[in-house]
C-alpha cells in the first residue's frame, strides 16, 4: 500500500556544474515542515538510481524525487514505470530537458512548489529495443555531440557548446531507413530524433509540439544539407519553430522501425549509448505517475523560448542571494 506520506530523495552529486551540498539537508528539511517522512540516498554508480527507485516502490513510498540531470531523471524514472509512485524532479543538470518540458523551473527552491502542489498525471515514456527514454533518443550530430561532452572534465552550457562546435566540422551523416505504419524512407540524415518531450534541454526545441500525455512519439529528420541550412536549423531549435519544410521533415506515430548503414554511437536522454543497427521504437501511454505544476506553459514560437530564457537567466542571477543555507 502506497504511503503519501513518504518520499524519497534520490541526489546524483556528480551530475551539472552546480554545487549541490547541503540540497540534501534543505529538501528532507523543507519536506518534513509540510508532513512528508523524507528519506535521502545518493546515488553510487550508474544504474544505482534504478535499484534506489525500485526500493522505495517496494516500501509503498508516494514519490521519489530524482535530484540531477537528464541522465539520473532517466534512471529513476525506470525504477517507477507501471507504479503508483510518483517521479518528482529537482533539476540540477547541464540540459534538464524533461524538467524544462514539464514547467518545472531550474532551480531547487523553486521545484519544490511542483512538489508539494502534489499533482501527479500519468504521462507516457518511450523504449527503443525495449530502453526506456522519458525526453528524447537520437542518432546522428546530436548524439556525436552527447559523445564528445560526455567526455569533457568541465560539464555545463559552454562545454556543451563546445563539444558540439567541434563535432559540427567533422561530422559525416548517415543513411536511416525509417518505416512507419505502410510508410518507408530512406534517406540521408543530419539528425534523427524520437522525442516523447519537445526539447533536448537548454530550451532547444527538437520537436516543439511533442506532449508526454498524448500517446505519441514526435519524430524530426533534419535531412543533410548545406553549412549555412544546418546553421539555420539551430536557429528554428531555439526559436521552438521547427516544422516540415525543405531539409526538416516531422511525424508522429506510437511506434516505427529505423535502419542505420552503420552503428554509430547514439543517445538515450542525452546519454551516449551503443546500439543496434536495427531498432525497434515505442510509445508507452501514461505508464509513469510524474508531478506536474497545475498549470501547463503554451508553447508559441519565439515568446515562449524567449520568455522562459530570461525566466532561467532571472534565477540564475539572483541565485547567490538565495543559496541554500542550513538553518
Amino acid at each position: 500500500m502506497t504511503s503519501k506520506r513518504h518520499l524519497t530523495l534520490i541526489l546524483n552529486p556528480k551530475s551539472g556544474t552546480l554545487s549541490k551540498k547541503g540540497v540534501d539537508k534543505w529538501v528532507a528539511r523543507h519536506l518534513r515542515r509540510h508532513g512528508y517522512d523524507v528519506r535521502v540516498e545518493f546515488t553510487k554508480a550508474p544504474g544505482h538510481a534504478t535499484e534506489l527507485a525500485r526500493e522505495a516502490v517496494e516500501r509503498g513510498d508516494y514519490g521519489v524525487l530524482a535530484c540531477g540531470g537528464d541522465g539520473t531523471v532517466n534512471e529513476v524514472a525506470t525504477g517507477l514505470i507501471g507504479t503508483a509512485t510518483a517521479l518528482g524532479i529537482i533539476p540540477a543538470g547541464s540540459g534538464n530537458g524533461l524538467a524544462r518540458h514539464i514547467g518545472i523551473p531550474v532551480d531547487v527552491k523553486q521545484s519544490m512548489r511542483v512538489i508539494l502542489a502534489d499533482n501527479p498525471q500519468a504521462c507516457d515514456y518511450g523504449t527503443v529495443n525495449g530502453r526506456p527514454f522519458f525526453c528524447t533518443f537520437g542518432m546522428g550530430f546530436d548524439a556525436a555531440v552527447s559523445k564528445a561532452f560526455s567526455r569533457k572534465h568541465r560539464r555545463g552550457l559552454n562545454s556543451y557548446i563546445s563539444s558540439a562546435l567541434d563535432e559540427f566540422v567533422k561530422y559525416k551523416p548517415d543513411t536511416y531507413t525509417i518505416t512507419v505504419g505502410d510508410e518507408t524512407i530512406t534517406e540521408r540524415a543530419f539528425i534523427v530524433v524520437v522525442a516523447n518531450a519537445s526539447q533536448y534541454g537548454n530550451n532547444a526545441f527538437i520537436a516543439p509540439a511533442a506532449s508526454i500525455q498524448d500517446g505519441q512519439l514526435d519524430v524530426t529528420i533534419v535531412h543533410d544539407g548545406k553549412l549555412l541550412e544546418k546553421v539555420w536549423t539551430g536557429v528554428e531549435m531555439l526559436a521552438g519553430a521547427i516544422g516540415n519544410h525543405g531539409k526538416i521533415q516531422t511525424m508522429r506515430t506510437n511506434r516505427l522501425k529505423i535502419t542505420r548503414k552503420s552503428d554509430t554511437v547514439a543517445h538515450i536522454d542525452g546519454e551516449p549509448v551503443n546500439m543496434p543497427m536495427e531498432l525497434d521504437v515505442e510509445c508507452h501511454p501514461g505508464r509513469l505517475n510524474v508531478f506536474v505544476p497545475r498549470h501547463s506553459i503554451r508553447m508559441i514560437p519565439v515568446l515562449t523560448p524567449l520568455w522562459l530564457t530570461i525566466s532561467e537567466w532571472a534565477l540564475v542571477l539572483t541565485r547567490p542571494f538565495r543559496s541554500i543555507k542550513e538553518e
